[in-house]
């Protein structure tokens, strides 16, 4: 298993933006190939960064995902409207899984 964790760098002030924002996305993530589990996390205490993290069959499929026309087509559409989206950055952090326990 593959795991990434994208940690997004938001004002407080925009976070239920960027919230609302990745709900649509994820409903969409169930028909990637290979992706097999889709979580938008908020901290709880509000002192962390929002963090999106997804959970691959394999690294090969979740470089297919971010090498696909459709991910780049979801991407040209936030930059493209940089002024309604208050990303302000991201990190991201790719795990393989040594250790799983379901």
């Amino acid at each position: 298993m593959y795991v990434v964790m994208n940690e997004l760098h938001v004002p407080p002030e925009g976070r239920e933006n960027v919230a609302e924002r990745f709900s649509k996305s994820a409903e969409k993530m169930k028909e990637v190939p290979g992706c097999l589990d889709f979580m938008f996390l908020h901290p709880a205490n509000g002192e962390h960064d929002q963090v999106v993290l997804t959970k691959w069959s394999s690294k090969e499929d979740y470089h297919n995902w971010i090498n696909s026309q459709s991910f780049k087509d979801t991407h040209k559409k936030r930059r493209e409207n940089l002024d309604e989206s208050p990303t302000q950055g991201n990190t991201i952090f790719e795990y393989e899984a040594v250790h799983h326990l379901e």
